[in-house]
């Protein structure tokens, strides 16, 4: 409490992608043409599942909730982004980046864990498909997924409260365009070595034990396609391989930036883009691209829609 009481700091102020007032008016409009795609494309993956029968299977269950975490993730950051980039003092009060910090690693943690449930999916329908029905029913499905918003919740409430049981009394100034825990707590008026290894810790242990899962289940996946038939591979092949890019584009940056110790590159406003704003929008088109039953299912709502 005596840390908390130190607080005088009532804003921060971001100091953005770029100095340059006319780089942030050119990037308006691409990143909200991207925001709202994004939006789009993930609205239009969950109510095709939800009023699609033939995709209310398992995957297509966790696929569903996949496209809501993005539209999530993604409305963390990218609306106070956009507004910013109009802004010349872009700023945001102490509460509301607290809350920002707080929803960006529940939603991070929440897709670490699902894409890693996603994982053990397609472990078990490829691998041990008799057992498949049994294994994921519904109602495991419904717990894995009562499960991945509890651990991201005590996550995101880990990080939270390393970050705001520091004094912050000045500067203010954050070299970002949004509220995360590295460049945050470089503003404590305080040694911060010591939270910062258990931040990194906590971070890192959570994205590189479910990335080595996610690589085993994947590894383990392909030395059993060996005994499958030619069909059986290129369908389970399309379907892991478009699971696959998902979490490259998603661990590569999660991993850059949340496992190594305090320490900023020039890069880090580059990756934080490509994890916050373009991956969100990726994930829709990797799946419905490469998913033909998704783009028949999308096809057949379009048909009956005009018959109505």
């Amino acid at each position: 409490m005596g840390a908390l009481n130190q607080t005088r700091v009532t804003e921060f102020v971001f100091l953005g992608l770029t100095d340059s007032w006319v780089l942030e008016i050119l990037f308006f409009i691409p990143f909200t043409v991207t925001y709202i795609l994004t939006l789009l494309g993930n609205i239009v993956i969950v109510v095709t599942i939800v009023f699609s029968p033939r995709l209310h299977t398992p995957m297509y269950f966790f696929l569903s909730n996949l496209s809501f975490i993005d539209i999530c993730h993604s409305s963390v950051t990218v609306p106070k982004m956009l507004e910013g980039l109009l802004l010349e003092r872009k700023s945001i009060s102490f509460d509301n980046c607290i809350t920002q910090l707080f929803f960006l690693h529940l939603f991070a943690c929440a897709e670490i864990f699902l894409l890693t449930i996603m994982a053990y999916d397609r472990y078990v329908a490829i691998c041990i498909p008799l057992r498949y029905p049994n294994v994921m029913n519904m109602k495991v499905c419904v717990q894995l997924v009562f499960a991945l918003w509890a651990g991201g919740t005590v996550h995101s409430l880990v990080q939270t409260v390393l970050t705001i049981r520091l004094p912050y009394c000045g500067p203010n100034i954050i070299d970002s365009y949004f509220c995360d825990v590295p460049p945050v707590i470089k503003l404590a008026c305080t040694d911060t070595y010591l939270t910062g290894i258990l931040i990194v810790s906590n971070s890192g242990t959570i994205s590189l034990t479910c990335f080595l899962a996610l690589v085993t289940s994947y590894t383990v996946i392909l030395f059993s396609l060996r005994k499958q038939s030619a069909e059986g591979r290129r369908k389970a092949l399309s379907t892991c391989s478009s699971h696959f890019m998902v979490v490259a584009l998603f661990f590569g940056p999660c991993i850059f930036l949340y496992t190594r110790p305090d320490s900023s590159f020039s890069i880090d406003k580059v990756v934080s883009v490509f994890y916050t704003v373009v991956t969100p929008l990726l994930n829709p088109l990797i799946y419905t691209l490469r998913n033909e039953e998704v783009k028949n299912a999308m096809k057949q709502l379009r048909q009956r829609r005009i018959c109505s």
